[in-house]
């Protein structure tokens, strides 16, 4: 018997493909007054204070990113602007081929399986809707518990909405944000994902963790066959 009783993932990079920004952020860059390299410049600068909600709401905090742009568009074009950024991110997800047989396979073993992912308030609205929803039991977004991996707040959300202890939890990650060394010293095991297409992945605050890998989704379910039997 496999000593975990759950397995989390990362999600951009991990349960999807190398994420890399598509044109229609251009679009909207220049639709809100903003020049689009310098408004790319401020979404990767500002993703982690978006990411735990610090500019506050979703319209807030693209008017911030837009000030750091040279731009000054009002409430109503930012509130204009909302939707096709969040189609725009949309575009930008593709799910890894192998993601949903994978939870699949996990969850008919009787595993309970989750999300743990820092993003803004636009994935929280997109996930529900992407195959992989149904099969995930936990979703903890950075951007609700107000922390970013690797706080130790993100995995106890984890831990606490699946009702299980963090030596019971098999981390999965491409390591973006520091999340495989976080979720090792919180006691999970924590599994690199190493892709292929990961080498151009849009990534902050890389991780240097040098613990166990996988190179697809699809060999996870055979890790738990090689992990011992937790102690009674």
């Amino acid at each position: 018997m496999s000593r975990y009783r759950a397995v989390l993932f990362d999600f951009f990079g991990t349960l999807t493909q190398a994420v890399r920004r598509g044109p229609a952020h251009g679009r909207i860059a220049r639709d809100l007054g903003c020049d689009p390299a310098l408004m790319t410049a401020a979404l990767d600068a500002t993703f982690r204070e978006r990411a735990r909600g610090a500019y506050g709401d979703e319209l807030c905090a693209l008017r911030e990113v837009c000030r750091l742009a040279g731009g000054a568009p009002g409430d109503a074009r930012l509130a204009a602007a909302l939707p096709a950024r969040r189609a725009a991110l949309a575009a930008d997800l593709r799910l890894r081929p192998d993601a949903v047989a994978t939870l699949a396979a996990l969850r008919g073993r009787g595993l309970r399986t989750g999300v743990v992912s820092d993003c803004g308030y636009e994935l929280p609205v997109l996930l529900p809707g992407l195959p992989v929803a149904p099969l995930l039991e936990a979703t903890v977004y950075s951007v609700h518990v107000g922390r970013c991996k690797p706080d130790p707040a993100m995995y106890a959300a984890a831990c606490a909405w699946l009702r299980v202890r963090p030596g019971e939890c098999l981390y999965v990650g491409d390591g973006g944000g520091r999340e495989l060394t976080g979720a090792a010293a919180f006691g999970m095991t924590a599994v690199r994902l190493a892709a292929p297409d990961l080498g151009g992945h849009l990534v902050f605050e890389p991780d240097d963790f040098a613990g166990p890998a996988v190179g697809a989704l699809s060999e996870v379910p055979a890790l738990l066959d090689r992990a011992p039997a937790a102690a009674p």
